[in-house]
């Protein structure tokens, strides 16, 4: 039997989902950040979506061109270009090696202080030039985009999405106000550890003394940084009395760029996703030259090290105690570096411009991972399960290898008194202790063993947003009542009232009782 044409039609139909092509408008948050954000955005694209990425015609990470997104390009200096972050990195390492650690901490707090005020304000000259731009705001009107999807860690996209009336999604681990959770989610500091305090959840009670007066002094310190120039924007285009965090607040959804291998438990809310290591996946073959590098190791194995694509090169003292150790030990090593070659270089050791990170952490001859501690390099580690020596040097890098410490597989050094001694002694703590390697490997079983891949659940909620037009239903409207509301200071004080009233009218009647007892026995006598 033949079915007809309209017949088939109306079979497929019913049997083959139809695919919905979406438009998404991207604010992303240039350098490493921009990495995983393109993971999405390709993976959108993939997804028959089609993307639009605004960046800074300074950008030192998002192309000008992609087959995967188109561009408009805003003819203003971001600030976060790659000098400017290169020369902040080589003042904080230097900071960090010449003073005392108190001194060293407050001096380094002030930098940062500068160079984020410094960011936060570049970003709000970029937004003021493309909501006074007639024509692009007109083009970003008429393209009537479904989802705004951007990073908090500024609040450009933020302020986008609300002037056009889009829904929000963020792909998040910081705000412009510090640790994401803290914006949305109830954080009980008794438990909840502040980044940066490098605490855990299991505090002692100078512990959780030191993590209140984080809190304190962190909230006070953003808002010194960011409040300034947000507050402006948001009483000038959004409406006067509308305070800036409360956008961050109203976002439909939060991709959070954690998992509980990695994080401490704590509360969250329904609008928060959960994606951590959503840009890791299986390891690739490696370049032929690299494979026979690796496998010329033989049993010892090989370490890889690479500190992130800010920190290419280090003071030449640094660089050769490193370069020292490495050529002590039986191990081969790729060191991903771009400064001088050093002295002392061992001849077990290769330097490389760029590595291949992922393939390398799944190829099983890799023993050892040395970090600078950025989330995205921490995630693959966990995915391929390697074990971690830790150099954190800016941001929440010392914070993230101080909850691989606390989970028993990373060794953290300090960069301020490194050399080759205690270099060398970490990395044989690490591969000569199993119990580094046994806890890693248990947290890369945990982590791998989902129901759906973080990247999926992450697409899925971004065209759930988009589908639904929001996600109003999953978000707390907590954020718009008073601090003393949200705290019940009102009903603690009124009942603590009620209480205190009615002891006192039961105090009054007894002692209005005793009163008519004596005299009553007055009368008697």
């Amino acid at each position: 039997m033949f079915l007809s044409l309209p017949s088939i039609f109306s079979f497929l139909t019913v049997f083959i989902p139809v695919a919905h092509s979406g438009k998404i408008l991207v604010f992303p948050h240039d350098g490493s950040h921009w990495v995983n954000m393109r993971v999405l955005v390709e993976e959108l694209h993939l997804q028959g979506h089609n993307v639009t990425v605004i960046r800074n015609a300074d950008s030192w990470y998002i192309s000008k061109t992609s087959p995967h997104y188109n561009v408009i390009t805003v003819d203003v200096d971001g600030g976060g270009n790659e000098d400017f972050f290169r020369a902040f990195v080589s003042e904080v390492i230097k900071i960090k090696r010449s003073m005392g650690s108190a001194w060293s901490h407050f001096a380094l707090q002030m930098e940062l202080k500068d160079k984020f005020y410094e960011l936060h304000k570049k970003v709000c000259e970029v937004i003021v030039f493309i909501f006074e731009n007639e024509d692009l705001m007109k083009s970003l009107k008429d393209a009537k985009y479904d989802v705004v999807l951007t990073d908090p860690a500024n609040g450009g996209g933020v302020l986008l999405a609300h002037y056009l009336g889009v829904p929000l999604v963020f792909n998040a681990r910081w705000t412009v106000h510090g640790e994401a959770h803290f914006a949305i989610a109830p954080s009980p500091l008794s438990y909840v550890p502040l980044s940066p305090s490098e605490l855990t959840d299991h505090m002692t009670f100078f512990g959780r003394v030191q993590n209140m007066l984080f809190y304190i002094t962190r909230m006070h310190l953003y808002k010194q940084i960011v409040e300034p120039h947000y507050s402006v924007l948001s009483n000038r285009y959004i409406g006067p009395g509308v305070h800036y965090f409360s956008l961050f607040q109203a976002a439909d959804l939060w991709l959070m760029r954690v998992d509980f291998v990695f994080e401490f438990p704590r509360p969250t809310m329904p609008n928060v996703v959960y994606m951590g290591g959503f840009q890791c996946k299986p390891a690739k073959p490696l370049p032929q030259h690299l494979e026979e590098f690796v496998q010329s190791s033989g049993d010892h194995g090989v370490i890889i090290m690479s500190l992130g694509t800010l920190i290419g090169e280090l003071p030449s003292d640094l660089a050769e105690e490193i370069a020292a150790a490495f050529g002590e030990l039986p191990q081969k090593v790729i060191w991903r570096y771009k400064g001088n070659k050093p002295a002392l270089l061992g001849n077990n050791t290769l330097l490389v411009d760029w590595m291949p990170q992922n393939d390398l952490l799944g190829h099983p001859s890799i023993k050892l991972f040395v970090s600078h501690g950025g989330t995205n390099g921490i995630y693959e580690a966990i995915y391929h399960g390697i074990p971690i020596v830790g150099i954190p040097i800016i941001f929440d890098q010392a914070d993230n290898l101080s909850r691989m410490r606390a989970k028993g597989v990373a060794k953290v050094l300090d960069v301020s008194d490194l050399d080759r001694k205690i270099f060398k002694n970490a990395i044989q703590e690490v591969l000569n202790e199993p119990s580094y390697t046994i806890n890693m490997q248990r947290l890369s079983r945990l982590h791998r063993d989902q129901p759906m891949k973080p990247l999926d659940r992450a697409i899925f909620w971004i065209e759930f947003v988009m589908r639904h037009k929001g996600a109003a239903h999953l978000r707390t409207e907590s954020y718009k009542l008073p601090w003393y509301f949200y705290y019940s200071l009102d009903v603690i004080l009124f009942l603590l009232t009620s209480a205190l009233l009615t002891l006192l009218f039961f105090v009054m009647l007894l002692w209005f009782c005793f009163r008519l007892c004596l005299k009553r026995k007055a009368k008697s006598d």
